[in-house]
């Protein structure tokens, strides 16, 4: 099984986990075969949380629970809050998810904290824009592999720009592997266009494929 850890923090950009959340808790359009993917909120305490959004949110773990291998993922969400010391343990924890192997999604301010502690300075990577890091993180190296898309996937890192929620959403889906292909062409197709028929497409390759065992579309 891979659990899929969501740090959660007051401020969080609530939005920019949503797509990604609905699809990983509803299965709605997982694979027959998929893996089975555990979803967890985690913070620092077990105190309730505020969203952006103003959602409050009670974590499920804190981050004392949180089990670092290859299999499991890390997503760090943006926050107006990610510059404050208190967030120091739970990039140490993603230190070690890169270490491991294990995957590690960031968007918007959690590419800066990123950025800070070095993580992206040899690895493909996006934010909010060119020279947005160099503005905010005095230690930066990683200008030459920036790249200005709403989303980049390098080996087990995915960054993503605050507008890249769905982008970055899509990552992730192909990197659990649990949509068959088709069906998260048509997926993001639909969600990124409103176009119907990317959305029947969808919903018949989403069918043939929970008939399908063991087979991509």
């Amino acid at each position: 099984m891979t659990t899929v850890y969501v740090y959660v923090m007051n401020t969080m950009a609530d939005w920019e986990i949503g797509y990604c959340l609905a699809e990983l808790n509803s299965k709605r359009f997982f694979r027959k075969d998929a893996k089975e993917i555990s979803v967890k909120t985690v913070s620092l305490s077990m105190n309730p949380v505020k969203t952006m959004g103003g959602l409050v949110i009670v974590p499920d773990l804190t981050i004392k629970d949180i089990q670092v291998n290859k299999d499991n993922v890390l997503i760090l969400p943006g926050s107006d809050r990610w510059s404050e010391s208190e967030n120091s343990p739970i990039l140490g924890i993603a230190k070690q998810f890169f270490e491991a192997g294990g995957l590690v999604a960031a968007i918007c301010g959690a590419t800066v904290a990123l950025a800070n502690i070095g993580l992206l300075d040899d690895k493909k990577h996006t934010s909010n824009g060119a020279g947005y890091l160099n503005m905010f993180c005095p230690g930066y190296k990683g200008t030459d592999n920036y790249i200005d898309k709403p989303a980049v996937r390098d080996g087990n890192l995915i960054t993503a720009a605050a507008t890249g929620a769905l982008d970055m959403t899509r990552l992730i889906l192909e990197y659990l592997d649990v949509f068959g292909t088709d069906t998260l062409e048509h997926w993001f197709a639909y969600f990124s266009t409103g176009n119907a028929n990317e959305f029947f497409a969808m919903m018949q390759s989403s069918q043939r494929q929970r008939k399908r065992v063991g087979r991509k579309d």
